[in-house]
């Protein structure tokens, strides 16, 4: 864990809850195209065209000791006094992903808004050279998945409410 920034604390929500990040918090949603295998053997007028790319998002396995830790989400965390969302998740997702903010080209955003805290997941789309890894000990990994595969993981439950609204942001 790195060194406690300003804004790194608890805070206690109207919603009976608390949540990471006295500013907020903000998280990356990064997302690319990867083509889909070829058939095997010489094309011929019998073989179907390939499928249409294959879309993966880039999530985080969180740490054991972390708040839910042993989930699945996107790499993110509190907000710095003054700092919007983009500028969190792109920072958080360098911090603990190795996330190339330059590669990334930000497309939307969803945001839980509680009122006195908000969380924004900022939707990105793999635009340059990325070469994503844990880079810091909230990560038991970091790994591309599958559009379809990602309900199959256990997600940590605010990522799992969010993700029919964040798959319609890749979607459109």
């Amino acid at each position: 864990m790195t060194d406690p920034h300003p804004g790194d604390a608890w805070l206690a929500c109207t919603c009976g809850n608390r949540h990471w990040g006295v500013h907020g918090a903000a998280g990356l949603l990064l997302a690319r195209e990867v083509p889909d295998a070829a058939p095997c053997g010489a094309p011929d007028a019998h073989t179907p065209a390939p499928d249409a790319p294959t879309v993966q998002v880039l999530l985080q396995h969180r740490a054991l000791w972390s708040d839910q830790g042993g989930t699945w989400g996107v790499p993110g965390g509190a907000l710095r006094p003054g700092e919007d969302p983009v500028t969190g998740a792109l920072r958080e997702s360098e911090e603990e992903a190795g996330v190339d903010p330059a590669g990334v080209r930000v497309d939307g955003s969803h945001v839980l808004d509680h009122g006195v805290w908000r969380y924004t997941t900022v939707v990105g789309w793999v635009s340059g050279p990325q070469h994503p890894r844990p880079t810091d000990r909230e990560s038991l990994e970091i790994a591309w998945v599958a559009l379809s595969a990602v309900p199959e993981l256990p997600l940590l439950p605010a990522f799992a409410a969010a993700w029919p609204s964040l798959r319609r942001l890749l979607a459109g």
